[in-house]
């Protein structure tokens, strides 16, 4: 039962809530060995452990039925295992659900369970993760940039999104297990690294969650510190999200991202980062009306994807009240798609789903509106 490869974690004294209990979900397989033997317990009682929170999402030390019943007695008072609460659950039209979820400390944030068809015509789902409460990179195209930035978010409480999900799809008969995960939800992963790199540990362990890196995107509006260490740890593939092709454009519509990783080292880093047999980098292009989607926008674009080994998904932006930004014309957006197409770069339409419940692309904002 390994802990991890040097990753820094939780120290268990410092992960207790108010009562002075432990909250297991906050702690990796190393770090939940070692408090199981300061109780006076073998090693092998974590493992066991380990695998009713993850495997079998047991959160009641009672019904863990192979554990000693002293040790049960004994997680009772010292222990507990929290998630984040769900406080609502919305479901668009197309079937997409979007849960509000409180954490301990009363913050909320959103997550969004998304259904789409597989290659092979079956139902799949794909859970857009939140890390961060709010976001400091302040995207003007971004509802959950305009909340601020609050607190980054613990492994517990990202990987208990997960375990709600799950939790709501095995309450529907015929529904497919969740494989696939994205953290694109509120936040800026690479600016809590530290959780996010112990949250993918669990996700990828065969003990625990057991997703594959294949099936879990990570996505970055371009922060340079922390890039390569997510590379290097081989724990899923890498999203960027670009939206603009030209330094000068992307200092418009995202200050903060182009002031602290300008386009052009940006692109340098990406040409660098490790990729594995078949493995491509996913860049994500949302297409602002009349702001980012001309014949201009995309000749600069080609150049750029030219030298990458990736792919491209264009977004239609979804337009919220306040907003300066309006949709693209649909031609116009047809027209950006097909000159990419022309030059041999792979790039999609990504139709965006959960309109009605304000569940799709920047629209998450953490409340019930």
């Amino acid at each position: 039962m390994s802990g991890g490869p040097g990753l820094p974690g939780a120290n268990p004294a410092l992960a207790c809530s108010r009562d002075g209990k432990v909250n297991l979900l906050n702690l990796s397989a190393g770090e939940l060995e070692s408090f199981v033997e300061s109780l006076g317990q073998p090693s092998f009682r974590a493992r066991q452990l380990w695998k009713w929170i993850w495997a079998k999402g047991e959160r009641d030390f009672s019904r863990m039925s192979d554990l000693a019943l002293s040790l049960r007695v004994v997680l009772q008072d010292r222990a507990e295992v929290v998630r984040p609460e769900t406080l609502c659950r919305q479901i668009a039209a197309d079937g997409t659900v979007k849960f509000l979820l409180r954490l301990s400390d009363g913050e909320t944030v959103e997550s969004v369970l998304i259904p789409s068809e597989s290659r092979m015509g079956k139902e799949r789902f794909t859970l857009c993760l939140s890390c961060q409460v709010g976001c400091a990179m302040g995207c003007t195209f971004c509802s959950t940039g305009g909340m601020g930035f609050k607190r980054n978010m613990d492994m517990g409480e990202i990987l208990g999104q997960v375990l709600e999900a799950e939790d709501y799809l095995a309450g529907i008969p015929g529904s497919p297990p969740l494989r696939n995960l994205v953290f694109m939800g509120m936040g800026e992963p690479l600016l809590n690294l530290v959780e996010v790199l112990r949250s993918l540990e669990v996700l990828n362990s065969e003990s625990g969650l057991c997703f594959s890196p294949r099936r879990i995107t990570v996505s970055t509006c371009g922060i340079e510190k922390g890039l390569k260490e997510l590379g290097e740890a081989g724990l899923c593939y890498l999203a960027v999200s670009l939206h603009a092709p030209t330094q000068a454009l992307r200092e418009k519509i995202m200050p903060a991202a182009a002031s602290a990783f300008p386009l052009e080292r940006m692109i340098a880093a990406l040409r660098a980062y490790p990729l594995r047999a078949r493995e491509r980098l996913t860049f994500e292009y949302l297409l602002l009306g009349g702001v980012n989607d001309s014949s201009a926008e995309a000749r600069e674009l080609a150049k750029i994807m030219s030298g990458l080994k990736g792919k491209l998904n264009l977004i239609l932006y979804n337009p919220a009240p306040g907003s300066p930004y309006s949709a693209p014309d649909e031609e116009a957006a047809r027209n950006f798609a097909g000159f990419l197409q022309s030059k041999n770069i792979t790039a999609t339409m990504r139709k965006s789903k959960g309109l009605d419940i304000k569940a799709a692309c920047g629209q998450l904002r953490s409340s019930l509106a």
